[in-house]
């Protein structure tokens, strides 16, 4: 229903999240990973928000021109009703990007299909060997099915991973990074550092092992976020 509180929170303003564009960010409660990295775990954990999505196009509509963009993230984006809420983004003139795990391989397939998301960030979180540990979930192959999928498509996505030291060594991310290259991915790799934060799902604290930078792989290339 279009009534329900879907929307935990709207950031109104983000110059980071999207790249090339003014945006804002629309985070929905709920998702179907349990990162032990994840400092959203309010948002991870919660049955409803804040918002309807009714109040998220009455704060679109005094966006109108100084918005290019809205991001939907989460928790995860694609456990909801999504579909609605693009197309009226969409026909308000902004653009969507995705924010997502890929669990959800038909949802992305479809959304994208009918050009409801222009963008999408598609986070790798571990190889298969670590994926459960880390991630708390067992479908890593609907993650390779989004991946794949995405990229015979030549859509326009990146991909992204969080590295928590004692979790990922560079051997691990190396062998994402074959992984990608071996799939055919074209795009950038962003990696991104664990930020250590006051509470997160694993209770984890700073990385005690170095990762070395210097041991990645340059097979593709790598940006730090």
């Amino acid at each position: 229903m279009s009534n329900d509180k879907i929307i935990y929170d709207i950031t109104p303003f983000t110059h980071l999240d999207y790249p090339g564009k003014l945006a804002a960010i629309v985070w929905f409660a709920g998702c179907n990973m349990r990162c032990i990295y994840c400092y959203n775990s309010d948002i991870v954990f919660a049955k409803e928000g804040s918002y309807t999505p009714e109040e998220l196009y009455a704060f679109l509509r005094k966006r109108e021109g100084l918005l290019d963009g809205v991001v939907l993230s989460g928790g995860e984006p694609t456990l909801r009703d999504i579909e609605p809420i693009c197309s009226t983004i969409k026909k308000m003139g902004f653009s969507v990007k995705l924010d997502t795990n890929g669990l959800r391989p038909d949802r992305i397939k479809h959304l994208t299909k009918e050009g409801l998301i222009d963008y999408i960030a598609l986070d790798f979180k571990a190889k298969n060997e670590k994926f459960g540990y880390i991630t708390g979930s067992s479908l890593f192959q609907n993650f390779m099915e989004t991946l794949d999928f995405l990229i015979t498509e030549s859509f326009d996505f990146e991909v992204r991973t969080t590295v928590h030291a004692d979790l990922l060594e560079p051997e691990d991310i190396n062998g994402m990074i074959q992984e990608l290259a071996k799939r055919g991915y074209k795009g950038n790799y962003y990696l991104q550092k664990f930020v250590p934060t006051q509470a997160n799902i694993g209770n984890i604290d700073s990385p005690i092992q170095h990762f070395d930078t210097t041991l990645l792989s340059e097979t593709i290339p790598v940006i730090w976020r």
